[in-house]
């Protein structure tokens, strides 16, 4: 996602008359709902306090992504600390029910960043679930079972590329899963997947139909484009959509994303008839975003 930090270089049912583009606006007042805000993250969150169901967000990486107005190559020190303050104000927002989804990578030559951001965020919250996000996957033709209909060897997913005998290439990413006190309920079926063995249904009494646990590895592949895409680091927008989903829609009032970037957690949202508020620091990221989203309201 884009950076809305500190430093700068199935259709909705809901009406569209609900949704405005905040791209221009100082968001001086109460922050409304269905809103992309241009601001600082870190000013909007205290604006939001206790009142978050779900955020779902990813900050830069630090790993000199070509965004449009922001340089993602600070030290490493002051990355780390801005994060630390972008973890501090993402929990003062959460309801006492909410949930953090973190969506961070790296680099196959520093691997660990990540993680040190995710230090940052468990100072303040409790992590509850790690997901791997499966970007792309290979899976040989003496793995797969026989009787499927599958006699050689088949990949799904993109990835980009890592030149060098040194690193492999990069197939996944994380996904943070934060709550205040680590123990929230979620809603696991609402992203589960069928069993491959159908005796198990019924075999159990808490098995009530042909659906299971999804567990923690999310295969989520990129949608195929035939244009450039328009920012360097979005996430696919089923991504935010089983985050919501995972932690209840029914109870969901309210999903942020403060860095919004090009909007897949809006349109996420909007799909879901949920509301939402995002915060984003480029103004060409907010106009894709809100365009994304009037599209499904059209």
């Amino acid at each position: 996602m884009a950076a809305s930090g500190d430093r700068q270089a199935k259709k909705s049912k809901r009406p569209i008359s609900h949704y405005s583009g905040g791209g221009s606006r100082s968001a001086a007042g109460a922050l409304q709902p269905n809103r992309i805000y241009q601001m600082d993250c870190l000013g909007g969150l205290k604006r939001l306090r206790g009142q978050v169901s779900v955020i779902v967000t990813s900050p830069p990486y630090n790993i000199g992504k070509p965004y449009s107005t922001y340089h993602d190559d600070r030290p490493n020190h002051e990355y780390l600390e801005w994060m630390g303050r972008v973890a501090r104000a993402c929990k003062e927002s959460l309801a006492e029910d909410g949930s953090l989804f973190l969506n961070i990578g790296g680099k196959p030559s520093d691997p660990l960043t990540p993680l040190k951001v995710v230090q940052r965020f468990g100072n303040v919250l409790a992590l509850q679930n790690t997901i791997i996000w499966v970007k792309s996957i290979a899976i040989s033709e003496e793995d797969i079972p026989k009787g499927r209909g599958i006699d050689e060897d088949i990949s799904f997913g993109h990835y980009q590329p890592v030149n060098g005998p040194a690193f492999l290439n990069g197939c996944f990413e994380y996904i943070f899963h934060f709550t205040k006190k680590g123990r929230n309920d979620l809603d696991k079926l609402s992203v589960g997947v069928c069993y491959q063995d159908k005796s198990n249904v019924g075999r159990w009494q808490r098995v009530v139909a042909d659906k299971r646990d999804r567990g923690n590895t999310w295969f989520i592949p990129y949608e195929t484009i035939n244009e450039s895409r328009p920012h360097p680091s979005s996430f696919p927008v089923k991504l935010p959509e089983m985050c919501i989903k995972l932690h209840g829609v029914k109870r969901t009032k309210l999903v942020v994303d403060p860095f919004m970037g090009i909007g897949s957690t809006a349109v996420a949202s909007a799909r879901l008839d949920v509301p939402f508020i995002g915060f984003e620091v480029d103004p060409t990221y907010i106009k894709i975003a809100e365009k994304r989203v009037s599209g499904l309201q059209n």
